[in-house]
């Protein structure tokens, strides 16, 4: 039975914008590869952090949300660990009221998106 998961990482910040889309690629690819279901991802860019990590004050956030068998997220996370671009991440399990929340908050974005374009 595959369960909805949510997790974001935080990257250093002294990676550049290719290094950063390889990182993410990387784990992108190793949820697929595991028989895992893309459901959203979502770039949230360089961020100020609410205290230093490795003597550093800023990062770069991503969000993926996919389904997997609750035994990956354990192969998931080791990966993060060894990987020194990463500097903190989290994965929770989605119940259905979070799933619910995440797909409102989905549309909404993507309706303010449409909005913006139309405006252009």
């Amino acid at each position: 039975m595959l369960n909805q998961y949510e997790t974001v990482f935080i990257a250093t910040p002294v990676l550049s914008e290719s290094q950063m889309k390889e990182a993410v690629a990387k784990y992108l690819d190793l949820i697929k590869e595991n028989e895992g279901e893309l459901v959203y991802e979502e770039d949230w860019g360089l961020r100020k952090l609410a205290y230093p990590i490795q003597k550093k004050t800023t990062g770069f956030y991503h969000l993926i949300e996919f389904k997997s068998e609750p035994a990956f997220i354990e192969k998931l996370e080791t990966q993060y660990k060894r990987d020194e671009r990463i500097i903190r991440f989290q994965t929770v399990s989605m119940d259905r009221h979070a799933i619910a929340y995440a797909e409102h908050r989905r549309a909404k974005r993507a309706s303010a998106t449409q909005q913006t374009n139309v405006e252009e």
